[in-house]
C-alpha cells in the first residue's frame, strides 16, 4: 500500500518552522552601534521588511500546504519527491532574504533583489506542479471531496507563477519597488488564506 499523508505533512510543518525560524537570524545589529543603537535599528528596515515578506510567504504557503493534504487519501513516490522540492525552495528562502537585507539601497542591490523573485517564481511553480499533480484526474484525492473544491483550489492556484514573474521583472527597474510588491502581495492575501479552499489564495 502506498503512505497516507501523515508522514508528508509532519515533515513538511518541521521545514516550514525551521525556515520561518531562521529568517530572524538574519537581523542583527553591529556590536559597536553603541550610543547609536536607534539610529542602527532604524536603518535595518530593509532586514524588518525582508524578514515580515518572507515569513508571512512561508506561513501562507503552509496553511495553504495543510489545506490541499486535507484533501488527499494517500501519497505516492511522486508526489512526495514534488514535496521535496517545495520545501528545498522554502529552506533555501532564508538565504535570499538576507541578500535582499544586506543589499538594498546599497550596491548589488539589484543580483540581490533578483535572487529573492526568482526564488518566489520557483517555489510557486514548483508549488502548482504538486498541486496538479495530486489533483489531476483525482489521482491522489480521497473519494468524498467535492470536485467543486478542487476546482476552487485549482483556480487559486493559477495566478501564482504570473504574479510573481512580474516582481522578478520589475526588479530590473526598481528593486526597491519589487520587493515592496512582493510584500504586498504577501499582506493583502494573508487575511484570504483562511478561505483558500473557496478560491481565496493564490500559491
Amino acid at each position: 500500500m502506498e503512505p497516507g499523508t501523515t508522514r508528508l505533512e509532519t515533515f513538511s510543518d518541521g521545514v516550514f518552522a525551521i525556515a520561518a525560524t531562521l529568517l530572524v537570524l538574519e537581523i542583527s545589529v553591529d556590536s559597536t552601534a553603541g550610543h547609536h543603537l536607534g539610529s542602527a535599528l532604524l536603518h535595518l528596515w530593509p532586514s524588518y521588511l525582508a524578514y515580515v515578506t518572507s515569513f508571512v510567504t512561508i506561513g501562507i504557503i503552509w496553511m495553504n500546504h495543510h489545506t490541499c493534504v486535507e484533501t488527499m487519501r494517500r501519497a505516492d513516490r511522486t508526489l512526495l519527491f514534488l514535496n521535496l522540492l517545495l520545501l528545498m525552495t522554502v529552506a533555501f528562502l532564508p538565504f535570499p532574504t538576507r541578500l535582499v537585507a544586506e543589499h538594498l539601497q546599497k550596491p548589488g542591490e539589484q543580483a540581490a533583489v533578483y535572487a529573492y523573485a526568482a526564488t518566489f517564481v520557483v517555489m510557486a511553480i514548483v508549488y502548482n506542479a504538486w498541486w496538479r499533480y495530486a489533483s489531476s484526474g483525482r489521482r491522489l484525492i480521497a473519494d468524498g471531496v467535492p470536485q467543486s473544491r478542487l476546482e476552487a483550489i485549482t483556480r487559486a492556484f493559477n495566478p501564482g507563477v504570473p504574479i510573481y514573474a512580474v516582481t522578478l521583472a520589475v526588479a530590473a527597474l526598481s528593486p526597491l519597488a519589487s520587493v515592496f510588491l512582493t510584500f504586498g502581495v504577501a499582506a493583502f492575501y494573508l487575511p484570504s488564506a483562511a478561505l483558500f479552499e473557496r478560491g481565496g489564495e493564490p500559491a
